[in-house]
């Protein structure tokens, strides 16, 4: 099992700690320190749409308008901060967040 995320974003240590209580095998990945390639940012856009882009984030609130109106495969690529935390995935199944439904999916 994987999560894609920030190491210092409050999500992603939550799900960690969950996850890991649950007896999953985890690795985390920061993606400040290790960028989503082009192929992950697409494949991921095209499971998620723009539900990727975290638009209550402080990295969304500064960038310009300008900014904002450019797709989320390019701002993900210039800041890897605005993707929406954790992408959790596991063998084909992938999910987005730590939601009520996607705990269920990963703790059942």
């Amino acid at each position: 099992m994987r999560m894609l995320g920030l190491k210092t974003c409050d999500t992603c240590r939550k799900a960690l700690r969950a996850l890991a209580a649950d007896g999953h095998e985890i690795t985390l990945r920061d993606v400040r320190q290790e960028p989503l390639s082009p192929d992950e940012i697409a494949r991921f856009e095209g499971r998620f749409g723009e539900a990727l882009v975290n638009r209550k984030s402080t990295t969304w609130r500064a960038l310009s308008d300008e900014e904002r109106a450019r797709p989320a495969t390019e701002l993900l690529a210039d800041h890897p901060a605005l993707m929406k935390r954790p992408v959790i995935t596991d063998g084909d199944r992938m999910t987005l967040g730590w939601t009520g439904d996607v705990r269920e999916v990963w703790l059942g």
